[in-house]
């Protein structure tokens, strides 16, 4: 693959860690989620690198909506980004729903070529399409050595507390909950928490664990 990835960078150039987030499969990289999570992170002392699938670049262009490139495109697109940042030794991978289990597939397929990724940060794993929670997509979870964190909203329609304790992820996964949040990590007013909590603490914990690595 021939494209050159534009990659928008916040934090320190010279962090001890770089973290690659991709973005979901609806928004693009400058999504308040993405935005905050980044800015979060660069304040932490967290290099972000932050970039779009093909797809989402053509929209931003020409302004017309298009769905997510194909799956074995999206793969190749993140192996074109992890060489632009220098490869895999030591780079954390990751991103928000579908960028993050993208993020997932290539850590895994690294991890089988003995070129291992330092790390992976889900936020808002999407388990199983919403309303079918028969249609898993942990296979390659369940065997993944390289250590990882997802955050997840305990609310999230793509994957609950109690459907996630039941997929026998391995120990090499922390699982870090957003209380009474959505798949953007929002509680409702009723739960007397804010969406800012939520993400703050949310952001906290993916730098405690980038930091840990």
């Amino acid at each position: 693959m021939s494209e050159t990835p534009e990659i928008l960078f916040d934090g320190p150039a010279h962090a001890e860690r770089t973290v690659a987030m991709a973005h979901g499969a609806g928004v693009g990289m400058d999504s308040p989620f993405m935005q905050a999570f980044a800015e979060g992170l660069a304040g932490h002392g967290i290099r972000v690198a932050r970039f779009e699938f093909p797809y989402m670049a053509q929209r931003r262009q020409d302004g017309k909506k298009r769905p997510p490139n194909p799956e074995a495109k999206l793969k190749a697109y993140w192996r074109v980004v992890i060489e632009a940042l220098g490869g895999p030794d030591g780079l954390v991978i990751g991103g928000k729903s579908m960028g993050g289990r993208m993020a997932s597939m290539i850590a895994a397929d690294l991890e089988a070529e003995a070129t291992p990724v330092g790390g992976l940060v889900c936020l808002g794993y999407p388990f199983h399409p919403p309303g079918k929670p028969d249609r898993l997509r942990v296979a390659h979870l369940q065997t993944l050595v390289t250590p990882a964190l997802i955050v997840q909203g305990t609310r999230d329609p793509f994957g609950t507390p109690d459907e996630v304790a039941g997929y026998g992820l391995p120990e090499s996964i922390a699982v870090h909950w957003a209380e009474d949040g959505d798949h953007d990590l929002k509680p409702r007013k009723s739960s007397g928490r804010s969406a800012e909590e939520n993400q703050a603490e949310a952001i906290a914990a993916v730098a405690r664990f980038v930091e840990a690595l």
